[in-house]
């Protein structure tokens, strides 16, 4: 059995409807890319998956519950977690309250706390009084990811990481997801560059216009139909 997978999964905002049908699975200790154009439909599904949007029942599935129709504070205390697009810390806090308020829901049984996460961004502790509006987007995206941590999650969203950073804190970032999925999160992961996505994942979904157009091992796709997925036919 999958530890989350979505059968069917529509998305609305009031009549424009974002998803049409969608079905991924992730299993245990796996890292799983979505990859797609702006528009795509990728954010929408990470919000059905956090709890944002709320959908029937059934089409959310964690561990063979359904948990679509939760609200996001109840997602969170069943082991979901997302770093949102765009960071979005409270400003006026510092970094440490920051990641205090991730803790939260959290059962406190688990490997992250503030010590750890520290220990994996040093710059972090330094800089733990600090506004979060007076750090640097790199900076801001790593308490993001703490904050995500500080619940101890089973599953972690992570929605655009590398949106807006230089290529350096780029490559920083992603460093850190070995040793997250080694302390037992799963991942799943937006990214609309292709190159860092098919890097990190152990499998791959596109997206089109709210549908899968493509799955598959990193390997075993070919670039042409990765950009037939991607773009679609006669792009």
């Amino acid at each position: 059995m999958a530890l989350l997978q979505t059968h069917g999964l529509t998305a609305h905002y009031g009549d424009f409807q974002a998803l049409f049908g969608v079905d991924i699975t992730l299993d245990e200790g796996e890292c799983v890319a979505i990859i797609g154009a702006n528009g795509a439909g990728k954010s929408s599904l990470m919000r059905s998956l956090a709890g944002v949007l709320r959908q029937d029942p059934e089409m959310v599935v964690l561990d063979g519950q359904p948990i679509g129709a939760l609200h996001a504070d109840d997602i969170v205390a069943r082991g979901i977690s997302m770093v949102p697009e765009g960071r979005r810390l409270f400003p006026s806090l510092s970094v440490e309250e920051n990641l205090q308020i991730g803790a939260y829901r959290s059962s406190g049984n688990g490997r992250w706390d503030l010590d750890a996460v520290y220990a994996m961004f040093p710059m972090l502790k330094e800089r733990r009084k600090t506004p979060g509006n007076a750090l640097s987007g790199g900076q801001q995206q790593m308490v993001a990811i703490g904050r995500a941590l500080m619940s101890n999650p089973r599953v972690l969203l992570c929605d655009e990481l590398s949106l807006g950073l230089a290529p350096v804190i780029i490559r920083d970032i992603y460093a850190a997801l070995p040793e997250i999925r080694k302390a037992g999160a799963s991942v799943i992961v937006v990214e609309q560059d292709i190159g860092q996505a098919l890097k990190v994942a152990d499998r791959v979904y596109c997206m089109m216009e709210g549908k899968v157009t493509l799955e598959g091992k990193p390997g075993d796709l070919s670039r042409e139909a990765i950009h037939k997925a991607y773009f679609g036919v006669g792009e």
